[in-house]
């Protein structure tokens, strides 16, 4: 019931939004709202298990192999461990593939294999930094400057790139490798550290932008090939459930390509030769345990999903195509301010991102002020993404300007919200973004006759963008009641 309230919560804002939009300044066609109505109800099905399935299954999970790779002392092991599973909870991530199908000039193959590629690197440079205590503010410096310079020679997928690392930190993805970190952190340490727990997320984001500028470098943006379809309105009820059927179908298979290869991995940890190296012997209660919760995992990803591209995705282009042809289309601004704050509470990820701040700060940064945090910049975000094609500026005076804000932060906050503020960027961005904010865009960018690759991708890389900049100065704010409170005593 905890859970189920918890989701009530978080879907309810956006739902409430749309409607105002639908009965004011954008008026859907019936079949159109049945599929968001029925959207909404699948969401909040879906997300309540899935958040059960995440406490009980994914979040040991990842602690258990992180500590075990660790414990065996073979680096290669723990190299290729991370290298591995970095790939494979990434090539199948249900974000990434609704984005990849957005975008005509790149193969699915090329990018889906690109990005999973990008991630599993950047997973094995983000142990190697708990491991060797390399200074988290300075790989990222070297690690954006590096994005940044070969982003000039790849700028038509600068938008395309930064939209790639967000949707990667899905569902699946972040509470596996925040657990994964958190056990390696504990184990290398000793106990678990400000600068060790977080930032694992905010490595990993790295990778898929230099995958894709990379690959961009060899396609043209302005080839187009296949556009992602789907059915706007429905007739009826019955057409409603085969619709909804058909996107469990589809779901359920995608979920699954996502869980099978990370249980088939940990099952090779627990049992065969490679549990006598990292000695990883669970009790039979804890793997019942994991496996129920397993199956709320299958099972709330699914619905979850399905009320997300089924109900959502249809919803979001028609209502940008719609706001994005008013006459007084500059209201998109204050709209998106709000709709953008909703959105990122809606998200599956935050909320197991701000669980685990809140007991690993014991309490210091509660839930509340970190799911503030990201509303506030998801919500500033989604509003300079509307400006931007509003008024056709370039999205290098977005990020560039961006960034170099975030990482000029670093050197005057402590290294936990550092951590904490990128992670979030990348968990800020997930199933939502990629089923209604980008198909919202999209709608918007063909209204005013933009081009997609460049004007409308991008707007879920500035989501990711905000969260560390609004953490670090709540992080700025912490470090000065600190020490107000020290001088005082």
């Amino acid at each position: 019931m905890e859970k189920l309230k918890e989701s009530l919560q978080a879907v309810a804002p956006i739902v409430g939004i749309i409607l105002l939009l639908h009965f004011t300044v954008a008026s859907m066609p019936l079949g159109t709202l049945v599929l968001l109505l029925g959207g909404a109800v699948t969401l909040i099905i879906g997300l309540t298990l899935f958040s059960l399935g995440v406490d009980t299954a994914m979040m040991p999970m990842g602690e258990h192999v992180g500590s075990a790779l660790l414990r065996s002392r073979n680096l290669a092991l723990l190299i290729g461990g991370c290298l591995v599973f970095g790939f494979i909870v990434t090539i199948a991530e249900p974000d990434l593939q609704v984005m990849t199908k957005q975008v005509p000039s790149i193969p699915d193959v090329i990018l889906l294999c690109g990005v999973a590629g990008g991630v599993g690197l950047f997973l094995v440079v983000a142990v190697l930094r708990v491991l060797f205590r390399v200074h988290l503010p300075t790989l990222l410096t070297v690690s954006y400057a590096a994005v940044f310079a070969i982003a000039a020679f790849s700028s038509d997928y600068l938008a395309v790139a930064f939209d790639a690392s967000a949707v990667t930190t899905g569902p699946i993805t972040v509470p596996f490798l925040l657990a994964l970190g958190s056990g390696i952190a504990a184990v290398s340490s000793g106990r678990g550290t400000d600068n060790n727990n977080f930032g694992i997320c905010a490595t990993c984001s790295v990778g898929p932008i230099l995958a894709v500028l990379i690959i961009g470098l060899f396609f043209d943006a302005g080839t187009t090939g296949h556009e992602m379809t789907f059915q706007e309105s429905v007739g009826g009820a019955g057409e409603l459930l085969v619709l909804f059927a058909d996107g469990l179908e589809h779901s359920f298979f995608e979920v699954a390509m996502v869980v099978i290869p990370i249980v088939g991995m940990f099952a090779m940890l627990q049992v065969g030769k490679l549990a006598s190296i990292t000695k990883l012997k669970l009790s039979k209660t804890e793997l019942v345990r994991i496996g129920i919760g397993l199956l709320y995992i299958v099972g709330g990803l699914t619905i979850f999903l399905t009320g997300v591209n089924r109900g959502f995705m249809p919803a979001g282009r028609f209502l940008g195509a719609e706001m994005g042809a008013l006459s007084y289309n500059w209201i998109l601004m204050p709209i998106c301010l709000v709709i953008g704050a909703c959105v990122v509470v809606a998200e599956p990820a935050v909320h197991v991102l701000g669980k685990q701040v809140e007991e690993i700060t014991n309490g210091a940064i509660p839930k509340r002020v970190l799911l503030l945090g990201m509303a506030v910049g998801v919500g500033l975000a989604l509003t300079v993404a509307m400006a931007r094609m509003l008024f056709n500026v370039s999205i290098w005076w977005v990020l560039l300007p961006g960034y170099a804000l975030a990482l000029g932060l670093m050197p005057f906050v402590p290294n936990m919200f550092v951590g904490i503020g990128f992670d979030s960027g990348g968990v800020a961005a997930g199933a939502m973004s990629a089923a209604f904010v980008l198909p919202f865009t999209l709608g918007v960018c063909e209204s005013l006759g933009g081009d997609a690759i460049t004007d409308a991708f991008g707007v879920v890389g500035m989501i990711s963008m905000m969260p560390p900049i609004t953490i670090q100065i709540i992080g700025l704010i912490y470090s000065y009641n600190i020490r107000r409170g020290v001088a005082n005593a």
